[in-house]
């Protein structure tokens, strides 16, 4: 093992690499020397993934120049409608032309990541352990595992993004502790994630396991959203649960799609589901009450303010399913 890890310092004197035992985990880490040098940071608990993160085409690319700042990024824009530091000023100005006309769209991030805590302490308290939060994101407070674990201590997150931005925060400020891992993987390929070395390392998919699709899939095609729901469907034991929310085109000001459509031109495409093309995600599911509805009103936790219909034009829908293990009838 000590030859390996000294033939990968040969290989790119450019990173600080070494080993390191959390308890009964080990895992290895790579530092950038340089603020200039990318990936900045790698934590992998397999010297394979290590090694291909280390040589592959796009980190030496990303060696040779920065980040790309120049064009929005779904990840920065969120983060800045969320009120974080990590952005850029393509990003700002992205997230500002969208808000100069629907300030309520920083309100509805806002809103969707409070469900999110909301629904992985549910289903944390429904005896789920594992959970998979595909297009993971910048980091933000309180972070998936940080919910989970807040209510089972002993729950497990695979955070899994493509983005190389998200990948360094991610192993930078998440991967440190106990039962948590960072997987590099694209949402559109779905068998690839659910087989890569990183997350069957942590997630046992013959157990029940929670997979989260928070505010992604409306940046997908719709047929490619489709397939790539129905395939981690598919792959679930029964007893599982699936947490989504995306925006929908029912009730949303078309307009609104359009701005975002222009907004994220350069970087993906902005796709509108109806209300009834989101519900049909969760074939096979059963929906927790409330059902599928606005973020707003999923178990508020707090003293329920929720916007006017005239107040707002901005639609997202979330719900919490069940694969129901003989009939759709189950309710919590």
């Amino acid at each position: 093992m000590n030859d390996q890890l000294a033939a990968l310092r040969d290989e790119f004197p450019g990173f600080r690499i070494w080993r390191e035992t959390i308890g009964d985990r080990m895992r290895y880490i790579a530092r950038g020397a340089g603020l200039g040098i990318s990936p900045h940071t790698v934590v992998t608990d397999e010297l394979g993934e290590l090694r291909a993160a280390l040589s592959g085409d796009a980190a030496q690319q990303a060696a040779a120049k920065p980040f790309e700042t120049q064009a929005p990024n779904i990840a920065r824009v969120y983060n800045y409608w969320l009120g974080g530091k990590d952005h850029h000023a393509a990003d700002r100005e992205a997230a500002d032309s969208v808000l100069a006309d629907f300030p309520e769209v920083a309100r509805v991030a806002r809103a969707n990541r409070e469900f999110v805590t909301r629904a992985v302490r549910h289903v944390a308290g429904q005896g789920i352990v594992q959970f998979i939060d595909v297009g993971a994101g910048l980091p933000a407070a309180p972070a998936v595992h940080e919910a989970a674990q807040q209510i089972a201590p002993d729950a497990r997150v695979a955070y899994v993004d493509n983005d190389p931005l998200v990948l360094a925060h991610a192993r930078a400020l998440l991967a440190g502790g106990p039962g948590v891992t960072v997987v590099n993987g694209d949402m559109r390929a779905p068998e690839a994630i659910l087989g890569s070395r990183g997350l069957r390392g942590l997630i046992d998919l013959d157990q029940p396991v929670c997979v989260l699709l928070a505010s992604v899939l409306h940046f997908l095609p719709a047929d490619q959203a489709d397939t790539t729901v129905a395939a981690l469907r598919n792959r679930m034991s029964p007893g599982s649960y699936l947490i989504i929310s995306a925006g929908t085109s029912t009730g949303t000001d078309p307009r609104l799609i359009r701005c975002l459509q222009s907004a994220y031109a350069h970087t993906a495409p902005v796709t509108g589901r109806t209300a009834d093309e989101i519900a049909a995600w969760f074939e096979g599911f059963s929906l927790a009450r409330p059902g599928l509805v606005d973020v707003w009103t999923w178990r508020p936790s707090g003293p329920q303010r929720v916007p006017r219909p005239e107040m707002t034009r901005a639609r997202f829908l979330a719900g919490v399913g069940r694969k129901v293990l003989v009939g759709p009838g189950w309710l919590p």
